[in-house]
């Protein structure tokens, strides 16, 4: 059967398709132009992006031509355009799942499930005291992360886990000096100092980072500098397999930042850590080696596939620019599932966001990834939220194959232009930013901020409009959905840890503990080995974090503080709206939209039914009906529902004689009442409706959240 069918192929002619020339753009675009019938092109097919870059509606040979594309390998410069040069198919991405349980011994038995279920990293996300030196404190019992104080807190952590088996990925906060002595406390506490070169991955300080996030440090910038030079000439002796500088770009991602805005304010970090360090007698070759990336990964699939390849490159760039082989010291990133994105309202579509951001991370050539929980936004971490969030990751790389092939991106005219665009971007923001004195001062001045700032209000009035849509919460809301709900007791969780921190203190030698902080030197220069010794020593002797920070922090009064990014999450507006409604209709005070549907069904349906969505974005009830032969019936039957609001659907062509008699009877009944209309109207009626007593109108361009935000100010919730 086979040699048959062999046979007729060889019978039949080769096919070639030199007859058919490929179309230029301007030919595709000429078609494209005749099928618009006089829309205009621009408007119609080219996308503008919250990066300031257009996207075209086609990519050809030609966007690419000018890119040195031929020859251009996978890893290596001048695009770097994946983790390795053999991509994924000698080692995987790492699958690293965040832990945030507050208990170091509830942390460390997760941290062991996760490993045995699938992880392959050790991933502690550590509370925002913990990050600031401070130690547990019950007044921060709403927070979320892991607590650690002491030396105790360490061993619990660990007393089931292998710090050496699997690679860390911790976010130290402002300097990794302390966290690092506690790790050397711990291995001569089990008598394992020498299993430290073992110890690989990332334990990373970002100060700048820290001062974005949360607007303050609690000692000079120049302070944490020489804590970052100690820390890394001793992580370097000590535990070689190591980074020790963590850059967040995820910190200006997550206060609303485009792409460029993200790799810019990273590109700057990395920047001033590089000077800072080379000022401390390091080379380009030492730093890049300590350093890794941490970006968020967002909602446009293929701008982040772009945003992670340009970070590769923008960093190789920075790395040759101070006299360093790129190719020697390939990017390092790390990347997370955007929590900017993530909604509370129908968090079970947060799965599929997260799902397609992940894709687009593999695509572009992350070296290891953390998916969020769905039900991050919402509630501290459970066993379903953390295996759904594991396993994707799984399926990517065991059911889906992602592991191959090594570079999906390289050579698609649309990403490798994309890709280009974007570093351009990218490195023009972050010149500006140098030009204007540095991240530092730029955060000081609020120039940061302010861009920032400026791309969130644009990104919200874009959901406003609802131009972007988020499944279940600006489009599509489920009204019958149960809030979910935080399962544990934080406030207990927060006041054991304080418990277990005051019981540890009670039982060590006081004095001889203090004699160990004092031993501290008050600055980090000099031997590096000792200064770290001694903060081992201080932890040691029962030494409490707090009480290693104070002393670090050399008696020095007040913060270095700026204008703080806070941690936003796009849909925010929308969500108060929602449960705005929703407390009032625990009191008893429902908002009800009337649809004063006007003729037959298959007349009124279409805007009746975008109508009932409109409203119950904001869990409004709606009243719906099959329709009104009358107006005088409609407006009756409008007054008789005791809505808050009325809407009138129809058509068009049936509004001019429909829609001032149907107002005006609603407004003499029930002054009151609020009357929309569904559609655009026409200009030369638009007056018309106002007069006769419509107050607004409701349609595809209209400003969602501030109609219903309208609607619940005139009845009193906001």
């Amino acid at each position: 059967m086979a040699s048959d069918i062999q046979e007729e192929l060889r019978e039949k002619p080769a096919v070639f398709f030199d007859e058919f020339p490929p179309p230029t753009y301007e030919a595709w675009k000429a078609a494209a132009e005749t099928t618009l019938k006089g829309a205009p092109f621009e408007k119609r097919l080219l996308t503008a992006t919250h990066e300031g870059i257009t996207l075209e509606p086609i990519y050809t040979a030609d966007h690419v031509r000018d890119l040195p594309l031929e020859g251009a390998l996978p890893g290596r410069a001048p695009f770097l355009r994946g983790a390795t040069a053999s991509g994924y198919l000698a080692r995987p991405w790492g699958v690293a799942q965040g832990c945030d349980e507050i208990l170091p011994e509830e942390a460390g038995a997760v941290m062991k499930e996760e490993l045995e279920k699938g992880a392959t990293i050790i991933h502690f996300v550590l509370d925002e005291a913990t990050r600031r030196g401070l130690d547990a404190d019950p007044a921060g019992a709403g927070g979320r992360g892991l607590s650690l104080s002491t030396l105790d807190d360490l061993d619990g952590l660990f007393r089931d886990l292998d710090p050496t088996g699997h690679p860390l990925h911790i976010g130290a906060g402002f300097s990794a000096a302390p966290l690092l002595g506690l790790f050397a406390a711990l291995a001569r506490a089990r008598g394992r100092e020498a299993e430290l070169k073992t110890c690989r991955g990332c334990v990373g300080a970002d100060p700048l980072g820290a001062l974005a996030s949360s607007g303050s440090l609690p000692c000079p910038l120049d302070e944490l500098y020489d804590e970052m030079a100690v820390t890394a000439r001793w992580a370097a002796e000590k535990m070689p397999a190591m980074k020790t500088i963590l850059i967040h770009g995820d910190v200006y991602h997550d206060g609303g930042a485009s792409a460029t805005e993200e790799i810019a304010c990273a590109a700057a970090t990395a920047i001033a850590y590089i000077r800072a360090l080379q000022i401390r007698g390091f080379d380009i070759g030492e730093i890049a080696a300590g350093m890794r990336f941490s970006l968020s990964l967002g909602a446009n699939f293929f701008m982040e596939i772009a945003k992670i390849r340009a970070m590769r490159r923008i960093g190789s760039a920075i790395i040759e620019a101070f006299g360093g082989d790129a190719d020697s010291h390939p990017i390092d990133i790390f990347a997370r599932t955007s929590r900017f994105t993530q909604t509370v309202y129908d968090p079970y579509v947060n799965i599929l966001r997260a799902t397609s951001q992940a894709f687009s991370g593999v695509v572009g050539g992350v070296a290891a990834m953390e998916v969020t929980r769905f039900d991050e936004a919402i509630r501290s971490g459970g066993e379903q939220s953390r295996r759904i969030a594991r396993n994707i990751q799984i399926m990517l790389q065991s059911e889906f194959d992602l592991t191959q092939p090594v570079d999906p991106g390289g050579g698609s005219w649309y990403i490798e232009s994309l890709t280009d665009q974007v570093a351009r971007k990218a490195w023009k923001e972050m010149q500006e930013i140098e030009t204007a004195g540095g991240l530092f001062r730029a955060l000081s001045e609020g120039s940061v901020q302010k861009t920032v700032d400026a791309t969130l209000e644009r990104r919200r009035k874009k959901l406003a409009t609802r131009s972007d849509r988020a499944v279940g919460t600006n489009m599509y809301a489920n009204v019958l959905e149960r809030p979910l709900q935080e399962e544990r007791d934080l406030s207990a969780l927060r006041a054991k840890r304080r418990t277990d921190v005051e019981a540890f203190r009670a039982d060590i030698d006081e004095r001889h503990c203090l004699e160990r902080l004092e031993a501290i030197p008050p600055a980090p220069g000099g031997d590096p080995t000792a200064f770290m010794e001694s903060l081992a020593e201080a932890f040691f002797a029962g030494a409490t974090l707090q009480e290693v920070r104070d002393r670090l922090n050399d008696g020095f009064e007040g913060t270095v503080s700026v204008a703080p990014l806070t941690p936003r999450r796009w849909t925010e507006p929308f969500e108060d709206l929602r449960r705005r409604t929703e407390k009032s209709a625990e009191a008893g005070r429902a908002i009800r939209v009337f649809l004063a549907n006007m003729g037959p069904i298959p007349q009124h349906k279409a805007r009746a039914d975008f109508s009932a969505g409109f409203m119950e974005v904001a869990h409004f009830e709606v009243l719906r009906n099959d329709g009104f032969d009358d107006v005088a019936k409609a407006a009756q039957a409008a007054v008789e529902a005791e809505a808050d609001v009325t809407v009138i659907c129809s058509t068009d062509e049936t509004y001019p004689d429909l829609v001032p008699p149907l107002a005006q009877a609603i407004r003499k009944a029930r002054p009151d009442m609020i009357v929309l209309l569904a559609g655009a109207p026409a200009p030369e009626h638009k007056e018309t409706y106002l007069a006769a007593g419509v107050d607004d109108f409701i349609h595809v361009r209209a400003d969602c959240l501030k109609i219903l935000t309208d609607i619940q100010k005139a009845r009193g919730l906001c």
